[in-house]
């Protein structure tokens, strides 16, 4: 490859996969994740142990991407980091890694914002959005309705108060008893499930806010009361339970969506975040851009999950506007857009 190619190597680490990525010149040559399946006894992500994990887990995957890539370290422009949003341990070990390879090798260290890198990851493949489009942002982390205007001109125009979808999905699930991460498992069984069946409160917030702090509430005293009445009833409407949970959670994310749209003008839909692989949103998406006469965009699934193939997409984007920092940057867990 000829030395004027832009070569990154790209870590990930702010929550609970160990990723790395090479881009050269904006196109991804591998995306390695390593992922953590000891929190799986937990019910949850458990900090201190995602941490030990990356620093486990950060050589070897490195190491691999860059054997993959057929790239040695001596042939990098840059290397790019997750800044935060994140885990204070998990998002050190990439900051740390990040600004130590850089500096033995000197050369530049790119910052990105987690967020801003799960939209841009509708990059990597095509076909790619049209500047200015709509990006609902959903994750067990966050959730958000961002103006994209540019690569790197991006604004939050709605986003929650309290939980994320992500986390609702997954307190809902731990209440029917199912494993973690319950999201996919209550996708999994929704569609066996009667939508209709149940109905849950939905939070009305004004503008473009969310609120899914209660929904969380009603399911747990529904089953509260239902199970005075028959113990074994989540076992016998499992599927019917799931199905109404996640066609409640969908429709509020869809009504401010569309309220979005209205208001900005746009028809030009993206959707990024673990939260987007989900069969039901992506269904109810389908159904209400036909309607809306929407063009919408969801990445790959591997690049909707965390992952560093995201994370160098944004940094080859900073890298052409020079957007480098230097070795007194630090992990940012409340980074803001």
């Amino acid at each position: 490859m000829p030395s004027s190619d832009i070569k990154i190597l790209a870590i990930e680490s702010s929550c609970d996969e160990t990723s790395a990525a090479v881009a050269v010149n904006g196109k991804i040559l591998n995306n390695i994740i390593a992922t953590q399946s000891v929190h799986e006894n937990y019910g949850g992500v458990v900090p201190e142990l995602a941490s030990r994990a990356h620093q486990q887990n950060i050589v070897p995957v490195v190491d691999q991407s860059l054997k993959n890539a057929a790239i040695s370290k001596d042939e990098l422009s840059a290397i790019a980091f997750t800044r935060g949003p994140g885990l204070m341990g998990a998002l050190l070990v990439g900051t740390s890694f990040a600004k130590s390879m850089a500096l033995a090798l000197d050369i530049p260290l790119i910052e990105v914002n987690h967020m801003q890198a799960h939209i841009l990851a509708h990059f990597i493949d095509d076909p790619k959005p049209s500047f200015p489009f709509l990006c609902l942002t959903v994750s067990g982390g966050h959730t958000q309705i961002v103006l994209v205007e540019d690569y790197l001109k991006m604004k939050v125009v709605g986003e929650t108060q309290d939980d994320a979808v992500g986390e609702a999905f997954d307190k809902s699930a731990k209440m029917l008893g199912l494993g973690y991460p319950g999201g996919p498992m209550v996708d999994k069984l929704a569609q066996q499930g009667n939508p209709d069946r149940f109905k849950f409160p939905e939070t009305e917030m004004p503008g473009l806010s969310y609120s899914f702090s209660g929904i969380k509430t009603g399911v747990l005293y529904f089953l509260r009361d239902e199970l005075k009445k028959n113990e074994h009833f989540i076992k016998e409407n499992m599927n019917d339970l799931c199905a109404s949970i996640q066609k409640t959670l969908v429709q509020m994310l869809l009504q401010k969506l569309r309220k979005a749209a209205k208001q900005y003008n746009i028809k030009e839909i993206a959707v990024a975040g673990g939260v987007s692989a989900n069969s039901g949103l992506r269904s109810s998406l389908k159904e209400l851009a036909e309607k809306e006469n929407w063009k919408v965009y969801i990445p790959a699934f591997e690049y909707c999950t965390d992952n560093a193939g995201m994370i160098a997409m944004a940094a080859h984007y900073k890298y052409l506007q020079k957007e480098f920092v230097d070795q007194s940057v630090s992990a940012l867990p409340r980074m803001k857009f």
